[in-house]
């Protein structure tokens, strides 16, 4: 713990000395004789009430302490949302997000990971959710509203198709929307399902400034397998989010046994059975994004392992180290302290008539 103004605390030395001399009063006035008519009984009461009289001046004391220390301002190290905080959730909604090996789908298990962490983000951190199958779309812009982030959530199976992975250009995406937010825009708006062109955001793509740890903005992308399909490849996407100064955390869901069914005539979503297609995951890209980027790979082959990733980074994305003010806790424990005072001296320390 630290204080803004540290040196406010040599009221406390003022208050020792004045307890000091308090006591040294006391000392003194004990010295005279006392003169009654039944010592005896004297005795009795002052034994039986000597330390209940201590009681609220030690309170007392106590609330002054509290009070002195909050007037310095006391500040402690905790994680603090960071400035225009925004996290950009990046979702996988292709076929294979159907395989049934992480229950009770891949994508019924991302759904519900997701909303585990809106639960768990701070209510200042502006969300954004993109996704993509073989081509990415916006599904809501940043917000701080996570209660419409939540139903687009619900609603991410319309999105279900049949086109391929396109993981590069689903994060340019991310890094375009996370541009607009850092109020960076020179490479166009992006709109919601337009298709992304590729070519002219590399050339115009700059290093950023900003390192990763102190970035604003985090994209958390979420795949369960190779890229498919799309103009930019993975490492390609990656490398805009490293020049942007955008970390991204990436998930790989599913397990290599993963498989989809194809269906008896070559059609998806067939009731009969057919050809078993394999889909694993490609965990190999998708912690080479993490490592370009400077954010974190998390490999998760159970609706539990999936959740607990998104809880850890929804209580972490976002923030940053920082002090925070406590002098609100000080003055309300002086406060209290002092109120409990002023009722014990009430109470049990009457004058004696």
């Amino acid at each position: 713990m630290s204080f803004k103004s540290p040196w406010l605390l040599l009221g406390l030395l003022v208050l020792a000395a004045a307890v000091g001399l308090w006591l040294l009063a006391e000392r003194r006035r004990m010295r005279y004789a006392v003169r009654y008519t039944n010592v005896d009984v004297l005795a009795t009461v002052v034994s039986g009430r000597s330390w209940l009289r201590l009681v609220p001046a030690a309170l007392v004391v106590l609330g002054l302490g509290s009070l002195l220390v909050g007037i310095a301002r006391p500040q402690v190290e905790r994680e603090l949302l960071k400035e225009h905080a925004t996290v950009i959730l990046v979702v996988d909604t292709s076929r294979s997000m159907q395989a049934e090996d992480v229950a009770p789908t891949r994508l019924g298990a991302a759904q519900e990971a997701l909303r585990t962490f809106l639960d768990r983000a701070p209510h200042g951190l502006r969300v954004g959710l993109i996704v993509f199958a073989g081509e990415a779309q916006v599904a809501t812009p940043p917000t701080t509203d996570h209660a419409l982030v939540g139903t687009a959530v619900d609603e991410v199976d319309q999105y279900l198709v049949f086109g391929g992975t396109a993981i590069g250009d689903a994060l340019q995406t991310a890094v375009e929307l996370g541009r607009q937010v850092t109020g960076d825009t020179g490479n166009g708006p992006v709109t919601a399902g337009a298709p992304r062109s590729s070519t002219r955001f590399l050339a115009q793509s700059t290093p950023s400034s900003n390192s990763a740890e102190k970035s604003p903005v985090s994209i958390l992308f979420l795949s369960d397998g190779a890229q498919t399909r799309g103009l930019l490849q993975p490492l390609e996407g990656a490398a805009l989010a490293k020049r942007a100064g955008f970390p991204v955390y990436t998930v790989a869901l599913g397990t290599p046994e993963g498989v989809i069914d194809r269906g008896p005539f070559g059609g998806f979503g067939s009731q009969d059975t057919g050809q078993l297609i394999p889909v694993p995951p490609d965990p190999v890209t998708l912690r080479a994004i993490a490592q370009t980027t400077g954010g974190e790979f998390s490999e998760a082959r159970t609706a539990g392992a999936l959740e607990r990733a998104y809880s850890n980074l929804g209580s972490r994305l976002g923030r940053e180290p920082g002090e925070s003010e406590i002098t609100w806790l000080f003055v309300a424990i002086a406060a209290g302290l002092l109120l409990l005072g002023a009722v014990f001296s009430a109470a049990i320390c009457p004058r004696l008539p």
